[in-house]
């Protein structure tokens, strides 16, 4: 790239020797890993010396009558650098300006300058004075950014490895982990932190923030520490309280915005935001907040990746423990404050924790996702993750709500006419599975030791003690059947926390992977414990829920009588055929099966639960020359879906589109597609920027017009 070059202003006199600039923009940016950043600032990293070019007219400065004096600036605060002849370098907290021997020339000086360690992330100007006998001239020369330094390691973010650095500060690639843990989905995304504009518009999420707008010193002064600006930047990517970039929105419709399944990347969000003037893009949900705070973060120099928590934990009374309620035929109540997310997604960022000590040092907890307030904002985090591990839950930040995210129990109760009428603990359903993408692969790396120690035997043990407290009701004042086992009032941390003390196992499995447009097929396992002969109901109840465990209502139910022998493990098979949920299932919905077995003799119940989702058929993507492709030059694209569903398709429409790759949105549509039958779009894509781009697809059709089969493709862009 051509060294950007800044013409001076003359000074006052009128008299200017000093004609051109140069930023040896090229040069710094490779020294400095800032490649691609930006076309329109030079980009350096604190701590790590730049260099600065100076031409003049006619004769050159002289310094042995003229002190030459840079000066950088940001807000009401400046540094001043005297400049000297020298191999080594000053004072490493102070700015400081040298040049080597051999690089003063006829007309032209190079000039080494360095940022401590310490300094601010911000937008410098540069400003250089020279200083005569008989006066100064003084020049603003033009503005330069200032990112940390995780090659450094002095710099707080330090990272020993290069190839940690490689994932976590320069890839603009990722695997995101949705679904259940009982069937996870890969889905990519495309950070995009090199595509153009997008680090001014992390620059400017700094300048519109809450901190900076109610006192630009004290912001300005606070930006040189990682822990301070990821607070910040999670608080500026939802819109919550502030000029955040995201709205979030969990329900209803999304028609007044883009529903948050559609993203695929974070320069797209970014753009948008700037475009509306701080107004914000409409809609997010966690894994979007998320992997826009990774864009934002790695953008800053501070490493980064996107952490998926399956069946986080969001306790809402701060108790440690999560509560559901279920009617006694087994359908999901919305009575707790407390919910259970199938999956929830944060990021984690590398650094030094001074503020807490060593121990504390690495990774760190950020969750942007606005769901508690922060000190007065939504905001969450940065909370080591080692603290988490340790149960040191008065860490900063936070520590508490991410350690029940992680590790809290489970409380399950079944209610019947306002009673608790049977109550038992989870201790491993929260935290099941965290994932992380691997270095340098697109397969998940199982970081769940990282959070959580194995429950202890004493846990279990202490829980079974505390089933002695006496029966309160739920709501009002009704009466519970008799013989049940029942409980105290939810919420309170010595309400009969105790494991089930059951004479009947009750397991619920799911058969092979749900895929639209089959049959879902269940399977529940009762064991007698006993040694008399029961009869008993099987209560089986499936209903939609949202991944962050809103209950929706069951579409579908089955009853049943069994009778089971002394010390005899019976078997039940279930099937759900499409037809039964096609209508009512989208295709990011979750569904909650429930089965609770009822002994007509003794009152007693038992319940087992699943949650699962519904996997879409495969669309297929083939980019011709393959998967990498030259900047600028056009390729051809072919997206096709074949019906594997067994039955004729109406309204059948293919839509493509990539970010970076095309413009807007392609469809091919045909009125029916048989069965076996294939439906394709042919696209020419070109990218205008080098990197790691995605091409997406989906498919719908008006049979199950909810249910929408999507996919996405990894194009790398090369020059």
């Amino acid at each position: 790239m051509e060294a950007t070059r800044h013409t001076t202003r003359r000074n006052m006199s009128g008299q200017s020797r000093l004609k051109l600039v140069n930023f040896e923009i090229q040069e710094n940016h490779i020294s400095h890993e800032t490649q691609g950043l930006s076309n329109k600032h030079l980009v350096v990293r604190r701590g790590r010396p730049f260099k600065v070019t100076l031409m003049f007219h006619g004769r050159l400065w002289n310094p042995s009558t003229e002190r030459l004096v840079l000066q950088v600036s940001l807000g009401d605060m400046s540094a001043k650098m005297l400049v000297n002849f020298s191999n080594k370098w000053s004072d490493p907290d102070r700015w400081s300006a040298r040049v080597y021997p051999g690089d003063l020339r006829r007309r032209a000086i190079t000039i080494h300058v360095c940022a401590p360690v310490h300094s601010s992330v911000a937008l410098y100007q540069l400003l250089i004075h020279i200083d005569g006998a008989q006066e100064r001239c003084t020049f603003l020369v033009g503005t330069f950014v200032l990112l940390c330094n995780p090659w450094l390691k002095e710099d707080p973010v330090y990272m020993p490895l290069d190839v940690q650095i490689d994932e976590y500060i320069k890839s603009d690639y990722g695997v995101l982990y949705m679904g259940t843990h009982m069937n996870v989905i890969q889905r990519p995304w495309s950070f995009g932190q090199y595509e153009p504009g997008v680090l001014e518009a992390c620059l400017q999420l700094l300048q519109n923030s809450t901190q900076h707008l109610s006192n630009k010193h004290k912001d300005y002064v606070l930006r040189a520490d990682p822990v301070y600006l990821s607070r910040v930047m999670c608080a500026m990517v939802n819109s919550s309280d502030d000029m955040g970039v995201l709205e979030g929105k969990w329900q209803g419709s999304y028609k007044d915005g883009i529903k948050p399944t559609e993203w695929s990347g974070s320069a797209d969000i970014l753009h948008r935001w700037v475009a509306s003037k701080g107004n914000p893009v409409r809609y997010g949900q966690c894994w979007v907040f998320a992997s826009v705070l990774c864009t934002v973060m790695r953008v800053l120099g501070i490493p980064t990746r996107v952490v998926t928590v399956f069946n986080a934990a969001h306790d809402g009374d701060g108790n440690l423990i999560a509560e559901e309620f279920y009617s006694s035929t087994g359908e999901r109540l919305g009575l707790s404050k407390d919910s259970v997310w199938n999956f929830h997604v944060w990021v984690e960022c590398w650094m030094r924790r001074p503020d807490l000590g060593p121990g504390f040092d690495g990774w760190q907890v950020v969750d942007p996702t606005p769901q508690e307030k922060s000190a007065g904002m939504y905001r969450c985090g940065p909370c080591p993750v080692a603290a988490i591990r340790a149960r040191c839950l008065s860490a900063a930040y936070d520590a508490a709500f991410i350690y029940a995210s992680v590790d809290a129990n489970i409380v399950r109760m079944i209610v019947r006419s306002g009673h608790v009428v049977s109550k038992t603990v989870d201790t491993e359903w929260v935290g099941s599975l965290i994932f992380t993408k691997r270095i340098g692969s697109d397969t998940a790396e199982d970081l769940t030791g990282s959070y959580k120690k194995k429950k202890r035997e004493e846990t279990y043990q202490m829980m079974k003690a505390s089933c002695d407290t006496p029966s309160v009701p739920v709501f009002g004042n009704t009466r519970h059947e008799n013989h049940d086992s029942h409980g105290p009032m939810p919420g309170a941390l010595e309400a009969g926390l105790c494991p089930d003390g059951s004479s009947m196992d009750v397991s619920l499995s799911i058969d092979k992977e749900p895929t639209a447009g089959k049959s879902i097929n269940l399977t529940v396992t009762i064991t007698n414990k006993s040694d008399f002969k029961r009869v008993l109901m099987e209560h089986l109840n499936a209903q939609l829920k949202e991944f962050n465990s809103s209950p929706q209502r069951s579409f579908w139910k089955s009853h049943k009588e069994v009778s089971l022998l002394p010390f005899e493990v019976l078997t039940l098979q279930h099937s759900i055929p499409p037809s039964e949920y096609e209508s009512f299932l989208s295709d990011d919905d979750i569904v909650k099966v429930s089965v609770v077995i009822k002994d007509m003799t003794t009152k007693e119940r038992v319940l087992a639960t699943q949650d699962f989702n519904i996997s879409s058929p495969k669309i297929n993507i083939q980019v011709d020359g393959g998967d990498s492709i030259r900047v600028k030059k056009e390729h051809t694209a072919v997206v096709s879906f074949t019906n594997k569903l067994g039955k004729t398709l109406s309204g059948a429409v293919l839509t493509v589109e990539g970010y970076g790759l095309l413009e807007g949105k392609q469809e091919a549509r045909m009125s029916l597609l048989h069965p076996d039958e294939k439906i394709e779009k042919k696209v020419v894509i070109m990218a205008s920027t080098q990197g790691t781009k995605l091409l997406s697809a989906s498919f719908s059709h008006s049979n199950s017009p909810n249910l929408v089969s999507r996919s996405f493709h990894k194009v790398s862009v090369t020059t």
